[in-house]
């Protein structure tokens, strides 16, 4: 039987797990643990030290995930997702907090709100982001359904910031919405 090897890390990866662990670790409500997590994330996008060469890695097909650190008491992951030009996720919501971080490039995003439509729903778009290196955003279920897309041309990374254990659950995504969506 082998045992499961971490993942590469940095002194400065650590130095981030060791800001979000003790933002994690005071207990407070999902919003305000991911905004103290953003201001500790903040601090370490565009070094070039954060990441190593291999957690750059993109996928020509899809956009690809690399699971930096999961907290062995499921608390939170870190985890970066590497971009190429044109990839984009579905429209989804999370099972938990979460915080982004531009690392390198840019990236779109696209918020939507649930409304109901007689014995359906649908989505409407509610505003357009366009996220630079080094800008942060947080959010908190409900309320956190939309779509990313790397509208530049150039890769895009980005590190995020999850209220659960990615490891385990594969993906921070709860819902994927499949609704007419009412656009800009």
């Amino acid at each position: 039987m082998t045992t499961p090897t971490a993942p590469p890390t940095t002194a400065r990866l650590d130095e981030l797990i060791g800001d979000v662990r003790e933002a994690v670790g005071r207990g407070l409500p999902p919003d305000t643990t991911a905004y103290l997590v953003g201001e500790r994330l903040a601090a370490h996008l565009g070094a070039g030290d954060l990441l190593t060469e291999e957690q750059c890695e993109s996928d020509p097909e899809r956009y690809r995930q690399h699971i930096l650190h999961a907290e062995p008491d499921g608390s939170f992951s870190v985890v970066a997702l590497v971009w190429l030009p044109g990839q984009q996720t579905c429209i989804h919501d999370h099972v938990s907090w979460c915080v982004t971080g531009v690392h390198q490039g840019a990236e779109s995003e696209r918020r939507y709100r649930l409304v109901p439509d007689g014995p359906t729903a649908r989505l409407v778009a509610t505003e357009d982001v366009v996220n630079a290196q080094g800008d942060v955003c947080g959010f908190a279920p409900p309320g956190d359904i939309h779509r990313v897309r790397n509208a530049g041309s150039s890769t895009a990374i980005s590190v995020h910031v999850y209220g659960a254990d990615v490891s385990r659950l594969g993906s921070s995504v709860r819902r994927v919405y499949d609704l007419p969506a009412h656009e800009f």
